[in-house]
């Protein structure tokens, strides 16, 4: 078969910070996110999709948070460690599509940065990079704001 898709899913909680790093890019927040890592859900959604459509597993098979080398870090990192297995396998991103999930921060003034930059990361053009976002209509966790979500496709074909 000359393609796969994948798809992939990430939440944090909210915790003590002043920021939140999402697709990539810093969001001044009134809040961070606990997690070992950055905690960019969009990202962590994105690796899980990749290496779903791989077959390789998720992403705590690959940076566990019981091991210390990932702790803070950055998620930029991992998407590119998930690209070069995409390349390895003789594979490459068709297009990929992140829908965040939350009341605040706003994602419609930053979705245009964390399109480029996730485009970069992956070697791909910006136009086959969707973020968008949504609310749970003030249901659940992300609704009444304890957290943040991420939902994550993408689609490989052959190299």
């Amino acid at each position: 078969m000359d393609i796969r898709i994948g798809q992939g899913y990430d939440v944090h909680a909210f915790g003590a910070g002043d920021h939140l790093m999402l697709g990539g890019v810093r969001i001044a927040h009134d809040r961070g996110v606990v997690a070992h890592s950055d905690g960019d859900v969009a990202l962590h959604a994105l690796c899980d999709a990749m290496l779903g459509a791989l077959a390789l597993g998720d992403i705590g098979v690959h940076f566990p948070p019981s091991d210390a080398r990932w702790k803070g870090a950055d998620s930029r990192d991992l998407l590119r460690h998930c690209a070069s297995l995409v390349a390895a396998d003789g594979w490459r991103v068709g297009n990929a599509d992140i829908t965040v999930v939350c009341e605040r921060p706003k994602v419609g003034p930053h979705a245009e940065s964390m399109r480029a930059t996730i485009a970069a990361d992956l070697g791909i053009d910006t136009g086959a990079v969707s973020v968008k976002a949504t609310t749970s209509e003030r249901l659940g966790f992300t609704g009444r704001g304890e957290g943040i979500a991420a939902q994550a496709v993408c689609l490989l074909v052959r190299a």
